[in-house]
């Protein structure tokens, strides 16, 4: 992924003691990161993957 990515943190983040992902848009796809370990592995969803997933923790589904 290019480096001039702009990647986002969630408005709250600092309320979990900086345990969050980062989130970027690139281009047709949504890419994932740890904030802590921007260098290490990431994600890269579709737009209807990044909204499944998004749905499905505000349901409560995954304990996150």
């Amino acid at each position: 992924m290019d480096r001039r990515v702009k990647w986002r943190k969630a408005s709250r983040s600092g309320a979990n003691g900086g345990n969050c992902v980062e989130v970027a848009d690139l281009d047709r796809v949504i890419g994932v990161r740890d904030s802590k370990d921007p260098g290490g592995p990431r994600l890269a969803l579709s737009q209807g993957g990044w909204s499944a997933l998004v749905a499905e923790v505000r349901s409560g589904r995954h304990d996150l």
